[in-house]
């Protein structure tokens, strides 16, 4: 594999802080696309829009965090069913942690001790392995999670099971299921919505077979509404791909204004204000025109990530081999970049400079 840039400090995109945290000039950020279907990782510089770093020789490559003080780069393998350590300088692998089962997504705690992974096969649960000793310690029983993500205050692990039609929440101090409620369909990707004070005020969550999302009161353990992102004129063909999953990326921006929701059959990015749920705008994805046909593919939309300052987002394009990156302020498409086969999961880091930050100061970025 190549040398990984020297990372001063990571930013997990799913954090989010109890003060706005905005990279300073000098600060350099970092996005990071796992292709699902290859075998690479790619690095994009937002500054130029370009690829600065890949990781090649990497199969299995899903799930992507990083230890607070940016030593490491944790990595879920599908295809080991392992969480990979990667040293943040090097990029070789240290270690390999064996996890309970098929691992999907992974978020780390700001203190670093704690790293969850969510099971998504055979009995399923959450796997919390030791940031320090960089081992297995605990699973929790539940259904098969697909997602999981840390609440802002760090008190919580939130996370969706497809099978079980469940929303979970669990208690990250005391390592158990706190609550949980059914919901009508599967539960799979998720944005946090902030209060004032940091503690969560809503969960926008997506569900198989819902071409929009469901809004989540935190405080009420339960589902509040639904809502429908706009029929298009005409569909876009995705190949039968993600037929169960029409909305499949959803992220709330860094600033807490911007509810940002993907829709594979739209081919197309939504943004909603916070906390109105007013939708604002809709961001035209690349489709790809079949020769010969009155047919156009979707791009395939999945994950987003921001850069701390909410000034661009970046959109997986599952089917164009491509990340698309939206002027959030603009509201429009600026450029697309080509990346690995089927590029899903997202992850931005911040390198602070350290004339105004050291490593491991402890600040994080609120994104999504």
């Amino acid at each position: 594999m190549k040398a990984l840039s020297t990372l001063k400090y990571a930013v997990p995109f799913l954090a989010l802080s109890l003060t706005p945290f905005s990279a300073s000039a000098e600060d350099t950020v970092l996005v990071y696309i796992t292709n699902a279907a290859g075998d690479s990782i790619h690095v994009i510089d937002p500054k130029t829009q370009t690829v600065v770093q890949e990781i090649k020789n990497y199969v299995g490559a899903h799930g992507i965090d990083f230890a607070p003080d940016g030593s490491k780069v944790y990595v879920t393998n599908e295809d080991t069913e392992t969480l990979d350590v990667l040293d943040r300088k090097t990029g070789a692998l240290i270690k390999k942690v064996q996890l309970s089962g098929h691992p999907n997504i992974v978020a780390v705690n700001a203190k670093g001790d704690k790293i969850v992974v969510a099971i998504a096969r055979g009995k399923g649960g959450l796997d919390i392995v030791d940031g320090n000793t960089l081992t297995l310690r605990k699973m929790i029983p539940a259904g098969r999670l697909h997602d999981v993500y840390i609440t802002p205050d760090q008190k919580y692990v939130v996370g969706g099971s497809i099978p079980a039609k469940t929303f979970y929440t669990f208690d990250l101090d005391k390592e158990e299921v706190a609550w949980s409620f059914p919901m009508d369909n599967g539960v799979r990707c998720m944005a946090i919505e902030t209060n004032p004070d940091g503690s969560t005020k809503r969960v926008f969550t997506q569900l198989s077979a819902l071409n929009g999302f469901s809004v989540v009161d935190f405080a009420q353990h339960k589902e509040v509404t639904k809502v429908p992102l706009p029929e298009p004129p005409t569909e876009y063909d995705h190949g039968g791909y993600r037929t169960n999953e029409p909305s499949h990326g959803i992220g709330v921006s860094p600033d807490n204004k911007t509810l940002w929701v993907t829709s594979i059959p739209n081919n197309a990015v939504y943004a909603y204000d916070l906390p109105s749920l007013k939708m604002v705008a809709k961001v035209d994805l690349p489709g790809e025109k079949v020769v010969g046909k009155n047919l156009e593919l979707s791009a395939v939309p999945e994950w987003v990530t921001f850069t701390p300052d909410s000034k661009f987002m970046y959109v997986s394009d599952a089917g164009q081999r491509s990340v698309s990156v939206i002027d959030i302020q603009a509201k429009k498409r600026i450029a697309v970049i080509p990346v690995g086969e089927v590029p899903k999961r997202s992850n931005t880091l911040v390198i602070p400079d350290e004339g105004h930050a050291s490593a491991g100061s402890g600040k994080r970025a609120s994104l999504r």
